[in-house]
């Protein structure tokens, strides 16, 4: 206990310097956050005043990485405002409910050949279903694609992903941790909690002029504790009638972004979302026992198989749907395949609920191999579509194009 600061310090230069590495390198620091905390950990070594098994500090830091949930959906909700969210066009709908369909239907096939109870099926569905935002994001801008016609796409399935990610994860909590063992009342639960988040976000649009004044405050530090203290005491009263507390959180946001005080919110909390996410990644790996991953490995693999071919189909439906090319389509679906934040979220989920232990260990493991597929295949998306073309032939090549008999020209008569 005297060496609490000591060891967080450590954990936060760990943190760091990996951070660094992957900077260097241009990649996702995600996966290098994982696997720092699971380099660590109650395995690791302790070598004089540094203990590198944080035993003293775990418990503190994996409060720390709570919090980091809470600002991750906070500032997501910042980014997607209901407002926002209600204007999605028909094609992004249409879009997005193709690709949730897709992806959940394989994500529940996958827990049920494998033998899963129901409520790990479930958890299941909801790892491999919905992307990282904060991958795609970073994708796109490293890449220059925001302009890319297919990249409004993209960006719309992440925020129809979020409304389910949203009702899903009500609806999961009411299954998974109340104390109901009947359906009906499974189903009252989660109707409770699809209740409060459908009236706090109404209310919560209805007091926008009211929210306006109330932090129309000029004190940074006053600003503030107005917006932490709103975030936690909504996302701990969302814990107490189960709905999970980073949905609590979500909500928050949603509502704070119809405010004119949207973008000076956005600013301050942006090093703390960065921060409290890092050390979230770390405290998950930290949980996880290298040597025990044995027995996920091959259910991982096989998930993050029926991940890719999920995801590359529904991109291709997806932007036919809304009348793109193939080869465009085929870079929504390599583009939004990276998993993290979201799946982890639902593992910890699990965990909080008592479910098979195994959950974690998969769940750590499918998000490292995505995390570090996602960004690839991205980048060599022109390369995966050429090849997969020559198969399918969704596109003519070039010098197919250049080998095509011109139209015949018609000419007029002398008569």
């Amino acid at each position: 206990m005297d060496h609490m600061v000591l060891e967080i310090g450590l954990a936060v230069i760990l943190i760091a310097l990996v951070g660094l590495l992957a900077a260097k390198i241009r990649f996702s620091v995600i996966p290098f956050y994982i696997l720092i905390g699971m380099a660590v950990g109650p395995h690791a070594p302790h070598v004089g005043i540094l203990d590198f098994r944080f035993i003293h500090s775990a418990e503190l830091i994996e409060f720390m990485g709570r919090l980091g949930v809470l600002f991750l959906l906070f500032y997501l909700g910042l980014e997607f405002s209901v407002g926002r969210l209600m204007k999605s066009g028909r094609s992004i709908a249409i879009g997005g409910t193709i690709y949730i369909l897709i992806n959940f239907s394989l994500g529940l096939l996958f827990g049920w050949i494998n033998g899963f109870p129901i409520e790990e099926t479930m958890v299941i569905a909801g790892i491999t279903t919905i992307s990282s935002s904060a991958i795609v994001a970073k994708v796109l801008v490293d890449l220059k694609r925001t302009a890319n016609p297919e990249t409004e796409m993209i960006l719309g399935i992440i925020m129809f992903e979020d409304i389910f990610l949203a009702v899903y994860i009500s609806v999961l909590s009411g299954l998974v941790l109340s104390d109901s063992s009947s359906l009906g009342g499974v189903l009252l639960s989660a109707s409770y909690a699809l209740g409060f988040m459908l009236l706090f976000l109404i209310i919560g649009r209805k007091a926008a002029p009211l929210l306006n004044k109330l932090f129309n405050i000029r004190s940074n530090e006053l600003f503030l504790l107005l917006v932490f203290g709103m975030l936690f005491l909504v996302s701990g009263f969302s814990e107490t009638i189960h709905v999970a507390e980073a949905i609590g959180a979500l909500l928050v946001g949603l509502v704070l972004a119809e405010t004119v005080h949207m973008k000076r919110i956005e600013h301050l909390i942006l090093p703390f979302r960065d921060f409290f996410g890092a050390l979230f990644f770390f405290s998950f790996g930290l949980t996880i026992d290298p040597f025990a991953l044995g027995g996920a490995v091959w259910l991982s693999l096989a998930a993050v198989g029926v991940t890719l071919f999920g995801n590359f189909v529904a991109g291709m439906l997806a932007g036919k749907s809304a009348g793109l090319s193939p080869k465009a389509s085929a870079n929504i679906g390599l583009t939004i395949v990276s998993r993290g934040e979201f799946s982890i979220i639902m593992a910890n989920l699990g965990k909080a609920g008592g479910l098979l232990e195994l959950l974690q260990p998969f769940a750590a493991l499918y998000v490292l191999i995505l995390a570090i597929m996602g960004p690839l295949l991205t980048k060599e998306s022109k390369l995966v579509f050429k090849g997969l073309n020559g198969i399918f032939r969704w596109e003519k090549s070039k010098k197919e194009k250049a080998r095509e008999p011109e139209p015949a020209k018609e000419h007029s008569g002398s008569g």
